[in-house]
């Protein structure tokens, strides 16, 4: 059974990719401090995969603490790296937690990386790399462009970062996911997105919306030069998500790969506009979406979606799930935590 560090186990993303990966024979040591996550999160991941799961509560920008966590699992054979502050909003108001959060605690595990000979590593990078792209769908040579937010330049800065130190270390390789905007939960409704204060998630958002029947939830702009005047954005169910990761790890650990760093879009190919995403929710909820219309908000393109096609050709990954799915399983965790919590 080969051994994955996953840091940031316990947020949204690295909690599926977890189960995924378990579920694929692969076992799974977890790195998350809680900053963005819930201690919870462990019940749930252990209901789902039926197996204990073991997870250090460690920031990995404390770098003597995350030494400890490598000392005690020398024959980890890759990294699976998702912790990070992840909010537009936030990092514009912010930006500087988010240089010291994010490309710190990178720089720390690419010197763990280097120091126990752990020879793999995937990143989960993002399509904000890309800016306000001029063609679509976007594909991995499409040009990069200006940052619109502290939170994409960390991205593009921690792309190059494992770019040069891939290219300095002999024998490591990499695989960078850029992927669009995950939603969703497990099909099982027992895991999915934890509610946080200050969420900035389209998906949850609307699903808050909805269950409280407020009118909270504001679309961000319905001026742009859209089909409806709202953003246009590429969302993946969280679960192909989590398959592209389990994939890439094989992929890296099958020597399949003829670059030692590799790029991947990973999205379903279909742009969907906020109005289009409420009508989505409405048609999965059977309920009003509350919504107002504000203004624009800073560090948001207006439209993005992916050419997947190199995912398809080279890691045999396929999206199975379009926004219905994604929307109808969010509404079944939903009303799930709503039992949970009781």
């Amino acid at each position: 059974m080969s051994k994955v560090i996953v840091s940031g186990g316990c947020g949204y993303i690295g909690s599926h990719t977890a189960v995924d990966l378990i579920a694929n024979g692969f076992e799974v040591v977890s790195i998350d401090s809680f900053i963005r996550s819930e201690p919870s999160i462990l019940k749930h991941i252990e209901h789902v995969s039926g197996k204990p799961f073991l997870n250090y509560s460690v920031d990995l920008c404390d770098k003597d603490l995350l030494k400890r966590v490598f000392l005690e699992h020398p024959d980890a054979v890759g990294i699976i790296h998702f912790a990070a502050l992840k909010s537009v909003p936030e990092s514009v108001a912010n930006p500087l937690s988010y240089y010291n959060n994010n490309i710190n605690g990178l720089c720390n595990l690419l010197e763990m990386m280097s120091e126990f000979n752990i020879q793999n590593i995937i990143f989960s990078s993002s399509c904000s790399v890309y800016g306000n792209v001029k063609t679509l769908p976007v594909s991995e040579e499409s040009p990069i462009g200006r940052a619109e937010s502290p939170y994409a330049a960390t991205k593009q800065m921690g792309e190059r970062i494992i770019e040069d130190f891939i290219r300095s270390e002999k024998g490591k390789n990499a695989v960078l996911l850029r992927y669009f905007n995950p939603g969703g939960a497990h099909p099982s409704g027992l895991l999915g997105e934890m509610p946080q204060k200050n969420i900035s998630n389209l998906i949850p958002i609307l699903m808050n919306a909805v269950s409280s029947q407020q009118a909270n939830f504001y679309v961000h702009g319905d001026d742009y030069p859209t089909r409806d005047g709202t953003c246009i954005r590429d969302y993946i169910h969280i679960m192909d998500l989590a398959d592209a990761h389990t994939r890439s790890i094989r992929y890296l650990l099958n020597s399949k790969n003829s670059n030692a760093c590799e790029i991947f879009n990973v999205g379903i190919g279909e742009g969907v506009t906020v109005m289009e995403a409420i009508r989505a929710t409405e048609l999965a909820t059977g309920l009003k979406v509350p919504y107002n219309i504000g203004p624009r908000r800073d560090g948001d393109v207006v439209a993005i979606y992916a050419d997947y096609s190199k995912a398809a050709r080279e890691l045999n990954w396929q999206p199975k799930f379009d926004i219905n799915d994604i929307l109808a399983s969010a509404w079944k965790w939903e009303q799930y935590q709503k039992q949970f919590s009781k």
